[in-house]
This record gives C-alpha cells, sequence and structure tokens, in this order.
C-alpha cells in the first residue's frame, strides 16, 4: 500500500511514431489529474514530445536522441540517469520492444517497479494472417494503455477531452495559413498521406473530395503534408481553388497545427498520425482504411468507427502497419473507395 505522505515518481515511456505517442497521451494526463501530489516523466524521442501541450503541472516530458543511448550499454546509461535523475519508483512501459525490456530490466535491477502493455501481438496475427482470419474487434490501443496504468497501481481520472479543455486554441499560432474564422464558415482539414502505402488513398480521387468541398460558399480547406514531394503534389491542388490552403509549405510546427485543427469542423485522414492528432482536440475525423483495419485496436480515440470508410475484402486487413505489399497487386481497398462514398459521411 503507498505511503499517504510519500510522492512517486513514475517514469512512462513510449517511443516509436507520432501516432503510437499521441494515443498515450489521455490516459498519461488523467494519470496526472488523478495522482496531482505524484510526480510523472514521460520518455519518448524529441519530435513527438512536441505533442505535450498545455499539460498537467505534475507533467515533465523528456526527448531524447535514442542515437545517443545504442546498444546494451547506452540504455543501461540511461536507465542509471534517470534513476539517478528523476528518483524513479514505478515505471510503466507503453511500448514492450526489446529497447525498453532492457530499459525495464536495468531499473528493475535498482529496484524500481516496472510494468508492461500487452499488445496482443498473437491477436494481431490472426487478424491479419493471409487464410481463416479471426475478424473480431481488439481492444482499443488506449484501452491497453489504461491497463497498463490500473495493474501499476496507478489510478486514473476521467478528465481529459482534449489539449484545450472546452475551449480551442489560440488563432494567432496559425496566422501565418489563415485569418480566424468567420462566424458561419466551414473548415475542412485533409491528411492525405500516410507512411506506408498500404494506408494512402491515391492523391487523385482525394482531389475529387477536395474539389467537391472547395466550390462550395464559405468553406475552407487545410491539406497537411510533409516533404517536398507532398507539398508538390499539395501545391498543384490548391493552385486550383483559392480557398484550399496548402499547409505543408508552411512552418507551423505540431502546436500551431494542433491549435488550427482545433478550431475546424471535420477532418479527412488516413489510418495515420494525423488522425490521432485530431482526437486529442476532439475533431470528427473520416478515415480511409486500406490494408489496415480498425479492428487492430487503432482507431483513434472517442473516434465514431462508423466513420471508419473502407471495403468488405477476404484478404483484409492484410497488415497491422500497412507496411507489407499487397497481395493482390492493385490496392484495391484503397483504389476502389470512390470518392462519393467519403464524401457521403463527410456530409453527415
Amino acid at each position: 500500500m503507498q505511503r499517504k505522505n510519500k510522492s512517486r515518481n513514475i517514469l512512462i515511456s513510449r517511443f516509436s511514431a507520432l501516432g503510437d505517442v499521441a494515443m498515450t497521451l489521455p490516459s498519461v494526463y488523467n494519470a496526472c489529474y488523478a495522482n496531482p501530489h505524484d510526480n510523472f516523466y514521460f520518455l519518448t524521442r524529441s519530435h513527438p514530445a512536441q505533442v505535450f501541450i498545455n499539460k498537467p503541472e505534475n507533467l515533465s516530458v523528456i526527448g531524447i536522441d535514442l542515437d545517443n543511448y545504442k546498444g546494451v550499454a547506452g540504455i543501461w546509461r540511461l536507465a542509471r540517469t534517470l534513476r539517478s535523475r528523476f528518483h524513479i519508483d514505478t515505471y510503466v512501459d507503453l511500448h514492450d520492444v526489446l529497447r525498453t525490456k532492457l530499459l525495464r530490466k536495468f531499473l528493475m535491477m535498482s529496484g524500481v517497479k516496472c510494468r508492461h502493455i500487452d499488445k496482443g501481438r498473437a491477436e494481431k496475427r490472426n487478424l491479419t494472417r493471409p487464410n481463416r482470419k479471426m475478424l473480431i474487434q481488439l481492444k482499443p490501443t488506449p484501452k491497453r494503455y489504461e491497463e497498463v496504468f490500473s495493474i501499476a497501481g496507478i489510478t486514473l481520472a476521467d478528465t481529459f477531452r482534449s489539449l484545450y479543455g472546452e475551449g480551442k486554441g489560440n488563432p494567432l499560432e496559425f496566422m501565418e495559413v489563415s485569418p480566424p474564422k468567420k462566424e458561419g464558415e466551414y473548415w475542412l482539414a485533409i491528411a492525405p498521406f500516410a507512411k506506408h502505402k498500404g494506408k494512402i488513398y491515391p492523391f487523385e480521387l482525394v482531389e475529387k473530395v477536395a474539389e467537391h468541398f472547395a466550390v462550395r460558399p464559405d468553406t475552407k480547406i487545410f491539406v497537411f503534408g510533409f516533404g517536398k514531394e507532398e507539398e508538390k503534389q499539395i501545391s498543384a491542388l490548391s493552385g486550383k481553388f483559392p480557398d484550399i490552403v496548402n499547409i505543408a509549405s508552411a512552418s507551423l510546427g505540431i502546436g500551431a497545427e494542433l491549435s488550427l485543427l482545433s478550431h475546424c469542423d471535420a477532418m479527412l485522414s488516413m489510418d495515420s498520425a494525423n488522425m490521432h492528432l485530431a482526437s486529442l482536440v476532439c475533431l470528427r475525423t473520416v478515415s480511409v482504411w486500406g490494408a489496415t483495419h480498425p479492428y487492430t485496436g487503432f482507431l483513434g480515440w472517442r473516434q465514431n468507427p462508423a466513420d471508419a470508410v473502407q471495403l468488405d475484402m477476404t484478404c483484409r486487413p492484410c497488415s497491422v502497419f500497412g507496411n507489407k505489399p499487397c497481395m493482390r497487386g492493385d490496392y484495391h481497398c484503397l483504389r476502389g473507395i470512390s470518392p462519393q462514398m467519403i464524401i457521403q459521411r463527410l456530409s453527415i
């Protein structure tokens, strides 16, 4: 039993991609809110660390460059640094990969209580195998995160709703791309890209969706992307319509992008980080699913499963992450989704 007057120093870690880290945030914030006398330290990569805005006072986010902690010796050095600097007594591992397994081992040698996520790897293999797929809804990843806190003896509040509470982000943060929203305007965010081909709806079909909404009065569309190639594609689209804004050509940063999303009315995204960022600001997101499937548990936090646009195909899902080549070779799971299906869902 926890001693009443003793504050705990709790380390939480999740590395990997931005979307994975974003999904942890509701549970992490709720843990902080429920335990105001404990100190929480979230360990992640430097880039996704930027998503922790308006954080609880008892949460510190530690963004590191993992290249500085390579191999067993590097993880040993990291464990020693964390233990001595923050006096860690509990470690909540929300990743459970080789790096964090080693970190757990070294921290346990120092007497730190360690608990880790059950990712349901076998269940996901059964869901994505080529034949005899077990097509059932697996436990949502945010729920898996909550369970780790529970088995670590850390209570969770049910307080978090948005990074901005009941409000919205400061419009001054995105003035570079748009003046504040006018009364009666409809703002649509579109994030048409993802890391893997098995998750990306063909851009020529995205254009048809964007064009449908772009001709409507009092409508502004913000298209998100990153890198030269994505910026080039979006630029060709935005050049056709004055109310399509190329966010890829701006340098907003995660905080400003979140602020912009909080003012939007809806988002169209792939199974990507943008869906999870939108979820953090309570933005309804219509998501497109190809090689992957919401059944794997990666639907955005508190998003409506009915807003997941997908085709019923015997080969789906073929991958948890969308990184496997298409067995058919034509990516019909994506190309077969008509723009009208997406337009209809966004128009509800």
